[in-house]
């Protein structure tokens, strides 16, 4: 019996079809090794090859670095937090340090405030000449005994260290004393004299003549006269300490 295929390709295969597939892949194997001698394929195989190797380049160095980077974020982290520990501390001890200095400066300030009338009145009466005399003699100005004055400061808040010491000035701001003198005198002379020993005091300063006119003291004819002058705290030399021994019976 004959059978005729009238759909090509669609029949069986014999053993000659088989070898028809061998021919047909070794033609494929040989376009493709035309392919590959292509420089346009060799160039784009390349391009690609080069990029892979320079993005795992990239990633490699990029890991590296990031790692580098936390290793150094963490140890700065830990050196911050010692040297914000230290610096606390610090503070804390200066904070003390100036707390204890102002206090001394305080006491200075009141020692050296304790007799600022009993110095006036010697400066005033070793330097008043003769034919001379005091009709009235003031100050203006408080003493540090008598002003008070902060020598510990609160601590205030900071976000770093939860309370800091606030910086305290260690010297201690003194009052300025101001010394008024009227008095009346027979000889204009003995005025200068006077004014010249009241400049040569370590203790005032400053003495200037504020007014002199001719007055009537008792029926007598007089220049009654204003100086006004300044006082100067006397220094540990301008001043001479004695110790006082009293005799109890």
């Amino acid at each position: 019996m004959i059978e005729i295929n009238l759909v090509p390709g669609t029949g069986r295969k014999s053993k000659k079809g088989g070898g028809g597939a061998k021919l047909n892949l070794g033609a494929s194997l040989g376009s493709l090794k035309a392919r590959i001698r292509d420089p346009y394929m060799l160039g784009a195989i390349g391009s690609a090859l080069v990029a892979i190797l320079v993005t795992g380049g990239l990633y490699t160095t990029q890991a590296s670095r990031a790692a580098r980077l936390d290793e150094a974020l963490q140890k700065a982290v830990q050196d911050s937090t010692r040297y914000a520990s230290v610096l606390h501390e610090r503070e804390r001890a200066e904070a003390k340090r100036d707390t204890v200095l102002r206090s001394l400066n305080m006491i200075r300030a009141i020692d050296d405030d304790r007799y600022i009338w009993p110095h006036v009145m010697d400066e005033v009466s070793s330097a008043l000449p003769p034919y001379t005399w005091i009709v009235s003699l003031g100050f203006s100005g408080v003493g540090q005994a008598t002003a008070p004055v902060t020598t510990i400061a609160a601590p205030e808040p900071s976000a770093s260290s939860g309370r800091r010491h606030r910086a305290i000035p260690t010297q201690v701001v003194r009052d300025t004393i101001r010394i008024r003198l009227v008095g009346n005198t027979v000889d204009i002379q003995a005025l200068t004299r006077f004014m010249k020993q009241l400049e040569i005091s370590p203790l005032l300063e400053n003495v200037t003549l504020m007014s002199s006119q001719r007055a009537n003291d008792n029926g007598k004819e007089v220049t009654q006269f204003q100086l006004d002058m300044l006082y100067t705290r006397p220094s540990a030399t301008d001043v001479r300490r004695v110790p006082l021994a009293v005799s109890v019976r």
